[in-house]
């Protein structure tokens, strides 16, 4: 056992290449994207700011002050790429992907978000299944089985591979923060686990294939990929082209998760959980049973980078 520094942190929808994210009823597309030039520079910066701190302090926030929060997903895009900027130079390591949220109804009805949006993943927070992780580290355990790919040349995926996002938000109501304001959030990324990649995938029918979220040994939720935009690959295209539009693009080695495919599961210090994409594999973590005393789930830091997490290598 290692032990790492962490900071804690269905049916198709008829998704077609090139839509957008709609915003208070109308439609951001890339050819309406501003420059971060004209983005309102003290906003963006005033509400990672408070971001990074509510994570860093672990202190969660009830919303971004009106001074301070995104009012369309270009700012909330704006802010999310200064939040990431303060996580690394605090926690250090780099940005290894992408995930995309909202791929699923079950996560659209929840955030009331009718379209996908995206987030950073970190070193800090990628484990390699099985991992074991303290539940501190917290604020919410929002357990997500997803198909995820690793990119190869050309923005194309070069292997599948299982994974779990813990999904965790710096608001204390996430359901109802607003687009801009989620994104900002790095899209309420906590961590990740990933198992091995599978680069023989290309026969898989992935939209088809069915995925088993087990809890302690009991079968908890079922679910396949069609839950994401009707295919893994729908989202992974979805991803490709909101980059572009942003300007940017997906790099050789970097991993992208696709969104949950079965109804999420809350966890609780002591689970086990195990994701079963059957010829994808399988991811395993395990929570702690004891939260600490003084959890960082109530509000108080344990160490200056954040919580132990034991994972096994």
């Amino acid at each position: 056992m290692a032990a790492l520094r962490f900071f804690a942190r269905l049916p198709e929808r008829g998704w077609t290449p090139g839509q957008g994210i709609r915003f208070n009823g109308e439609m951001s597309t890339g050819s309406k994207i501003p420059s971060a030039g004209l983005v309102p520079a003290s906003r963006a910066s005033r509400g990672a700011e408070l971001l990074a701190q509510a994570q860093i302090r672990r202190q969660r926030l009830a919303e971004l002050p009106p001074e301070a929060r995104p009012r369309t997903p270009e700012e909330g895009y704006h802010c999310q790429d200064l939040l990431i900027g303060q996580l690394l130079a605090h926690y250090g390591g780099q940005v290894i992907g992408y995930k995309i949220a909202c791929t699923n109804k079950i996560a659209q009805d929840l955030l009331h978000m009718p379209e996908p949006f995206h987030g950073k993943m970190m070193s800090a927070s990628c484990f390699d299944s099985p991992a074991r992780i303290q539940p501190d580290g917290f604020f919410m355990r929002v357990i997500e089985a997803e198909f995820a790919f690793r990119i190869g040349r050309d923005e194309e995926p070069d292997a599948v591979l299982p994974g779990i996002e813990i999904v965790d938000s710096r608001f204390q109501d996430w359901t109802t923060a607003g687009a801009g304001s989620l994104i900002a959030d790095n899209a309420c990324h906590g961590a990740w686990i990933k198992g091995a990649p599978v680069t023989n995938w290309k026969e898989l029918d992935l939209a088809a294939q069915e995925v088993r979220l087990m809890v302690n040994g009991t079968l908890m939720q079922q679910g396949s990929g069609a839950a994401v935009l009707g295919s893994p690959l729908n989202a992974l295209r979805w991803l490709r082209e909101s980059l572009h539009a942003r300007g940017l693009a997906l790099q050789p080695g970097e991993y992208v998760t696709t969104g949950v495919t079965t109804d999420i599961y809350m966890a609780q210090a002591g689970d086990r959980i195990a994701a079963d994409f059957g010829p994808v594999g399988q991811v395993e973590l395990a929570f702690d049973q004891v939260l600490l005393t003084g959890s960082c789930a109530a509000g108080s830091a344990i160490g200056s980078r954040g919580i132990t997490i034991q994972q096994t290598i």
